[in-house]
């Protein structure tokens, strides 16, 4: 299956804490860190969530 390496690019402080709640789900702790997951439909939608705290890291 294909991968998906996304990057926290914005601190999580001030955000709701449902954004809180998925940035944990995806894996980050803290900023700059990049985290690889399969690439599917509740992974997208799940950054889609949180796409002005992170990036999608080009490979």
């Amino acid at each position: 299956m294909a991968t998906i390496k996304i990057k926290q690019v914005r601190s999580r402080i001030g955000a709701p804490k449902t954004q809180k709640l998925t940035l944990d789900a995806l894996g980050f702790t803290k900023m700059n860190k990049v985290v690889e997951h399969t690439d599917s439909a509740s992974i997208r939608g799940m950054i889609r969530k949180v796409q002005h705290l992170v990036a999608i890291v080009e490979e």
